[in-house]
């Protein structure tokens, strides 16, 4: 076992952070990093019945391996946020560091806002390093790589490439029995690749480093890349959705985005540092990023094989803490949301089954309904779609007979709706398809499930 950190270091005292080596054996990343000259912190991927890197594959294979290694640091870096990052390879060109200073700038802002920290000037790699050859085409497998989260979104991503006669296979990060149960539901092949953070993190969080808000899934993002080489898949599908995109807040003239590594402007930078850096054929976008929010869940409400399966609720994958004695708290944002969200498009008694209780009807729930209408409280940092989507769910609601008795729906109606211009509160805006996608033509057919 590696040694912890030293009972010596000040992580917020700390002047360099250094990507010190990263390397793969038997299907084992190894990705190491330090602060200043301190004891060396391992962290390891495993991929499960790994291949033989195949050799015309190699310079692609190790592109990947040394973003996995820049990307996965940004869990350390943040413990001590020094002045300066130091890297054992030497500058980065200039394309990798700008999509490096944008991930730690932006993919940490709610870490820096939290933690009254300013950023901006601070995340700087070294940059002025020479760019390899440009990445060539592989002729990697027509297959896509789906990554599951135990959510709906996922899910639909699944369903419509399914039924599109894509072949995929669900894969997922870390142990979570929940996610497990979703991805054998779907009836595709999977793959479940295990994160091992390096022990001595946790030993720095004990020793007063700095804690919060990271962008995995920016890690989740290159880890697959990594795996598609590994594997033999030409496309990797996330289910980010358009709302993903949208900022929580503004804070000292910095957009701060809980999802910013979920966003449209991420994924654009990544997917074509991946064609010009690691492989020209190996497509990186979201299958559900035309749509917003309560376009998905209106596509999900027609799943009924999966309503007793998903989970949506973010206390059941905590690292730490007690997990909901079912799939879903009633408590956070998250099952707010998802609940309002699908309420328009499910009978009632059917939405009421699947979280065994009315949240609407609960007015100790009333301040954390208004955080996802932004009355009186900005949008909460989790994965939520945007106020007025929320506000539009809500109206309609308002309007059925069947919700409006319901104290908090009733409420809306009394106290919010008098303040908002109902011209603004339609439902059918938010299910039209946006242009802005970066889907590869031969899954566009996958979108019929969205008709």
């Amino acid at each position: 076992m590696e040694n912890l950190v030293s009972d010596a270091i000040q992580p917020r005292l700390t002047q360099v952070f250094r990507f010190v080596r990263c390397s793969y054996a038997d299907g084992v990343a190894e990705l190491v990093y330090a602060f200043d000259r301190g004891e060396e912190l391992i962290e390891r991927v495993r991929f499960p019945h790994a291949p033989p890197v195949v050799p015309k594959y190699a310079q692609a294979f190790e592109a990947a391996l040394k973003a996995l290694h820049l990307f996965a640091g940004v869990s350390y870096y943040k413990a001590g946020v020094p002045p300066k990052i130091e890297l054992a390879d030497g500058p980065l060109d200039d394309a990798t560091a700008d999509l490096l200073d944008a991930l730690y700038l932006h993919g940490l802002a709610e870490f820096a806002y939290r933690n009254g920290l300013d950023l901006r000037g601070r995340v700087v790699f070294p940059r002025g390093g020479k760019a390899g050859a440009p990445a060539m085409t592989l002729g990697l497998p027509a297959r896509t790589l789906v990554p599951i989260g135990g959510g709906k979104d996922s899910l639909v991503a699944v369903e419509a490439i399914k039924q599109a006669g894509g072949e995929a296979t669900a894969v997922w990060v870390g142990n979570s029995s929940l996610i497990a149960a979703c991805a054998e539901r779907t009836g595709l092949p999977t793959l479940n690749i295990q994160r091992e953070l390096a022990p001595g993190l946790f030993e720095l969080n004990r020793l007063g480093a700095w804690n919060g808000h990271i962008p995995v899934t920016a890690i989740n993002s290159a880890i697959l890349v990594l795996a598609s080489i590994l594997y033999g898949f030409d496309s990797i599908a996330f289910a980010n959705e358009r709302s993903a995109s949208a900022a929580t807040l503004e804070y000292d003239g910095q957009q701060v985005n809980h999802q910013w590594s979920k966003g449209y402007v991420f994924e654009q930078l990544f997917s074509h540092w991946v064609r010009s850096h690691v492989a020209a054929d190996l497509d990186y976008f979201s299958l559900l990023r035309p749509y917003a929010e309560l376009a998905v869940t209106r596509a999900f409400a027609k799943l009924t094989p999966y309503f007793d399966a998903f989970s949506s609720c973010n206390r059941n994958f905590k690292i730490l803490g007690p997990k909901p004695a079912d799939r879903w708290c009633g408590q956070c944002p998250k099952c707010h949301f998802v609940f309002l969200a699908l309420a328009p498009f499910l009978p009632k008694p059917r939405l009421l089954s699947i979280f065994g209780r009315n949240l609407l009807d609960d007015e100790t729930q009333a301040a954390g309904f208004d955080a996802l209408l932004e009355y009186q409280d900005h949008k909460p940092f989790e994965c939520v779609g945007e106020g007025a989507e929320a506000r539009a769910a809500m109206y309609a609601l308002s309007q059925r007979p069947e919700w409006q008795e319901d104290i908090l729906v009733a409420r809306f109606r009394q106290e919010i709706l008098p303040q908002l211009d109902a011209s603004q509160l339609a439902l059918e805006p938010w299910l039209e398809a946006s242009v802005e996608h970066g889907i590869p033509a031969r899954l566009h057919g996958a979108l019929a499930l969205f008709d």
